[in-house]
């Protein structure tokens, strides 16, 4: 009786343990929060649009729609971290003794400035003499091979392919990968195998002959 009495009691021990280890897992709905609010800069008070809402740590995040508004749903004590390309990163952290489940937010950003080296221009004083000196200059007698060479369309498309892109074209390329990873979120992208518009566009490609090597 003792020895069934024991066994019983382990028992219970070891099933409230569980139980009580799974509760500490398993978020409670009150530290669930909506955090909302409004992304600007700090300078014009403009609505930055595409701007990062990641919460840190978790992979979890969204974008600010075109007037800079956004929300997502966090947890109490989460670090919330707020990037734009051209402004530094911001960071706050959701207060753990929140009354209520609902939390604002008007996030300003601050511009990231780069220091560039400094340049000098020595223009001519006057016009006359610009155009003395353009007219003066000497020009290489294969210059106009050259240029005529290089205005080829082909030519043109090869350099086009080369150059590396300046900052408008990396913001818009990043913008798309991001906007295209969170629509994706949880299920996998499309195959463009099987798209007729996928197939259309390389065709059309083909024919321009955007897939020619630089002689």
């Amino acid at each position: 009786m003792k020895k069934s009495l024991r066994y019983f009691v382990l028992t219970c021990l070891v099933f409230f343990s569980l139980h009580t280890f799974a509760q500490d897992k398993t978020p409670d709905k009150d530290t669930v929060v909506q955090l909302y609010g409004v992304v600007m800069s700090a300078d014009s008070l403009r609505g930055l649009e595409a701007t990062s809402v990641i919460v840190e740590g978790t992979g979890r995040g969204t974008l600010t729609n075109s007037e800079g508004v956004f929300s997502i749903a966090v947890l109490k004590g989460d670090r919330i971290r707020f990037s734009s390309i051209g402004f530094k990163d911001k960071a706050i952290t959701i207060p753990r003794n929140l009354q209520g489940n609902q939390y604002s937010v008007i996030q300003l950003m601050v511009n990231d400035t780069a220091y560039l080296p400094a340049t000098i221009l020595k223009p001519r004083p006057t016009r006359a003499q610009f155009e003395r000196d353009f007219v003066n200059a000497e020009v290489p007698a294969d210059a106009l091979e050259i240029a005529r060479r290089n205005n080829d369309e082909a030519t043109r498309k090869a350099l086009l392919m080369s150059l590396p892109a300046d900052g408008q074209e990396a913001y818009k390329v990043q913008v798309q990968q991001q906007a295209q990873r969170y629509y994706y979120a949880g299920q996998q992208p499309p195959i463009n195998l099987f798209n007729p518009a996928a197939w259309a566009e390389f065709i059309q490609a083909w024919k321009r002959g955007d897939f020619k090597r630089n002689p």
